[in-house]
């Protein structure tokens, strides 16, 4: 974050052109570091602004003990406030390790980069530079109601924290969603310093615990006790130390009944290794569950909300502060480069939403990774600390592997990686079939067959990406019926024509691209049917030519969709041997693995959801009864289906809609699929409703998938905005997940798998190149390559 086009002060008065509309009086609601900071930048770039700034507390009086900032946000704070940067950089602790300790065994990974310091130190330095450039700051004070300043003020900006007032007021405008997460924490300190940023995990009689931990004050050159503004010091240095634990634990451990002193003192002798025996000081902190804090908009009219107030990250990647910093950074530059406030005030917005958005994102990931800690308990000690690291899918294997290559290859080792093996390219076995690397071509449909038979761009599109390396290949959702097609263009396998040509096609891999797997999707529309191709207008009714739509209930997809006939007993019976029929031309054309679809809202995942089954029968009604249908087809193709051959289904793990199928639900139409012989749950999510609301995000589907694994103990393929091998390492790595499969990478690029083996300086049987293709195996070179080297150099 910086001040951008000319913005940047050398000299404390530079003052804007005087055509230009900027702000002269300021009111800024809270005084903690995102708003005080705001105050002085407005200040030192326009001297003449008359800026206040109302703080309910004490001036010494705020919560936490230590803050941690990033060398970006810093590099923010030197180019547009040097004295500020400068005072900060004397009071910094740094260091660069991560301590990870878990059962006894402590993992260390180095090269991360962390800077931090006191909370109160902070406020103080702010403080400082506020007043020595002019702006008023009220301790003890309530601000004046919003409606008040933004009368009698130019700006007001609403830096008044997770429980804003302000946001509060104009709800109606801001529309703020605040989630409460399963989780209770507390701020604590220890007087001594820790020499790395420590996890560690107890497992007590009531469940998990885990310590967060990291160093905010040196230890006192001059070995004298002394006490200061941040709180009691020794010669040791001051540590933050924050205990957190899933709610139900918190609870059986009777913290409820406890002060906050007494919680201090119970958890100290539960981590009393870590703690060198020393005690816990709380402060003025008490147990909390965290919020996440959105908001539909930041501004109404010439008041704004900074920091969090807007927005909330949780503390485990660290950034709350570094945020509101860099709001204010924003801000500043917003209201120097835009002719008025209310455009100011949008570009702000414009600017800082994508990057806040990115960082909730991996804020929710990590959270929800220590809300779910126990499943991993069980991995190897060193997986464990891999996964720990790559949390939150900011850190990745090979971003780590930068970081700390040692770490990194010893995890490799304990995961099986043969030395100069890549996680992806390892091999993987599924009941009789060994997949050679851990990429799978995901399915999409191409709506491209004439009649439900596949032609020339089938036998070329697959062909192609068997050829390029990946390790199993997915045929599109191959339809069962000439009426459970989804478009006139979808493939089938309900004929014998059919058939043959698929044989064609699985011929052509397993003669062309030895080693190379392909699977068959098979699957009905349900209510979904019936529709234009993809690009004429996705999931709109055919004008003409129309089919009749069966489903487990008589509910339109959409508004204007056709109305399907509920299914009657008899037509359950003819649509499951459909399924079996169609399973036994699969394995006659050569198909090496066959997956059944139970999601996105077809018909057998109409079935498994509550919002789309409204049946009264046996069928419907409890989750059980909704499981019988979709577990019935799936005994009855693996009746017919080769029994050395592995069966996966896949499954919408979320439909992203209020009394839908969620995660736990998913949990357990998983566990009823492995327990009826499904050798791999295929986790996508949604396109169940039209009403969805998705999450999305890089890999965002994963958190799915990586709980059914640990959960159930079955494995998983991981599928959703999976686009770099790098995350697919990660992910494979960390235990996330044991496929990763790719669909719109793989349209890029039909040679995604062996261009990320090249990338990598990979050549083994993970990804073998075609005898043809071998020359290609090699990025082709671009430019002059034989202009002569520079010999000698002149000073000057």
């Amino acid at each position: 974050m910086r001040l951008r086009r000319g913005a940047r002060v050398t000299t404390d008065g530079p003052h804007p052109p005087a055509t230009r509309n900027h702000p002269l009086r300021v009111a800024i609601i809270g005084g903690g570091p995102g708003g005080l900071y705001a105050a002085a930048l407005l200040k030192r770039l326009d001297p003449a602004r008359d800026i206040t700034v109302w703080e309910r507390n004490a001036p010494d009086e705020t919560f936490g003990f230590g803050v941690v900032l990033s060398d970006e946000t810093l590099g923010g704070i030197e180019h547009a406030d040097p004295v500020v940067h400068e005072a900060l950089r004397r009071d910094f602790v740094r260091w660069d390790a991560i301590d990870i300790v878990h059962r006894g065994r402590r993992h260390r990974s180095g090269g991360h980069g962390f800077a931090a310091l006191g909370r109160h130190r902070l406020l103080e330095i702010l403080h400082e530079r506020c007043r020595s450039l002019g702006v008023r700051l009220h301790f003890r004070t309530e601000a004046p109601h919003p409606d008040t300043l933004s009368a009698e003020y130019d700006l007001v900006i609403a830096a008044d924290g997770v429980h804003s007032a302000t946001r509060e007021t104009y709800a109606h405008v801001f529309r703020p969603q605040v989630t409460e997460h399963r989780c209770r924490y507390i701020w604590l300190a220890a007087d001594f310093a820790f020499d790395a940023f420590r996890f560690e995990i107890a497992e007590t009689e009531h469940g998990v615990v885990q310590l967060h931990g990291y160093p905010y004050a040196r230890p006192s050159p001059d070995h004298h006790p002394s006490t200061g503004p941040s709180g009691p010091q020794n010669h040791f240095g001051a540590s933050t130390v924050i205990i957190e634990m899933r709610e139900e634990v918190w609870r059986a451990a009777g913290h409820g009944d406890l002060t906050p002193r007494e919680s201090a003192e119970r958890c100290a002798k539960l981590f009393a290794d870590a703690l060198r025996g020393r005690p816990l000081r709380s402060g003025n902190s008490a147990w909390t569950s965290f919020r996440t804090v959105v908001n539909d908009r930041w501004s109404h009219g010439n008041v704004v909300l900074l920091g969090d107030a807007a927005h909330t990250v949780h503390f485990s990647i660290g950034s709350g502060t570094k945020l509101a910093v860099e709001d204010a950074l924003a801000l500043a530059a917003c209201l120097e480069e835009q002719p008025d406030v209310p455009r100011a005030l949008a570009a702000y917005e414009e600017e800082r939403r994508p990057v806040v958005a990115s960082t909730q994102r991996a804020a929710r990931a990590s959270l929800e990774w220590f809300e779910n800690i126990r499943l991993y308990l069980r991995q190897p000690p060193r997986q464990f600390a891999f996964n720990l690291l790559t949390r939150s899918r900011r850190v990745t294997h090979d971003n780590l592997r930068l970081r700390d290559a040692r770490f990194t290859e010893s995890v490799e080792r304990e995961f099986g990686c043969p030395p100069g093996t890549p996680p992806m390219f390892t091999p993987f076995r599924l009941r009789g079939l060994t997949l050679r690397n851990r990429v799978v071509v995901s399915p999409m449909d191409m709506y491209s067959a004439a009649d439900g038979v596949p032609g020339d761009f089938h036998l070329v599109h697959l062909g192609a990406r068997a050829l390029g390396g990946a390790g199993l290949v997915m045929t599109e959702m191959v339809c069962v019926s000439p009426e459970g097609r989804i478009t006139p263009g979808c493939a089938g396998l309900y004929t014998g024509r059919q058939t043959e040509a698929w044989r064609r096609v699985t011929d052509f891999v397993h003669r062309q691209s030895p080693g190379t797997a392909i699977g068959v999707q098979l699957g009905h529309s349900g209510r979904k049917g019936s529709t234009k191709l993809m690009w004429e207008g996705i999931d709109e009714p055919l004008p003409t030519g129309n089919w009749p739509l069966v489903a487990a209930s008589p509910l339109p997809y959409k508004p204007g969709s056709q109305i399907p006939r509920e299914l009657s007993r008899a037509r359950l019976t003819d649509i499951r041997e459909q399924f079996t029929a169609a399973a036994w031309r699969a394995a006659r054309a050569g198909f090496d693995l066959l997956e059944l679809h139970c999601g996105h809202g077809y018909l057998l995942s109409g079935f498994l959801s509550p919002l789309t089954n409204h049946r009264t029968d046996a069928y419907g009604g409890s989750f059980e009864r909704r499981l019988r249908f979709p577990l019935e087809v799936f005994d009855a193709v693996r009746g017919v289906w080769p029994a050395e051959r592995p069966m996966t289904v896949r499954i919408s793990a979320t439909d992203w809609a209020d009394g839908g199928t969620g995660a736990e639900d998913a949990v357990e139409i998983a566990r009823a699929f492995a327990a009826h012989g499904a050798d791999a749950i295929d986790v996508s999510t949604g396109q169940v409703v039209a009403e969805e609301r998705p999450e999305y995000g890089r890999s965002y589907q994963t958190p799915f998938a990586d709980r059914i694994r640990h959960e159930v103990r079955v494995p998983v393929i991981a599928v959703g905005a999976i686009s770099s091998w790098d995350d697919v390492n990660s992910l494979i790595l960390a235990g996330r997940t044991d496929l990763c499969a790719l669909g719109r990478p793989h349209l890029y690029d039909p040679h995604w798998t062996l261009h990320a083996a090249a990338e990598q300086g990979y050549e083994g049987s993970g990804a073998p190149w075609p005898a043809p293709y071998r020359a290609g195996s090699r990025p082709p070179r671009t430019g002059r390559t034989d202009a002569s080297k520079p010999r000698l150099s002149l000073g000057g």
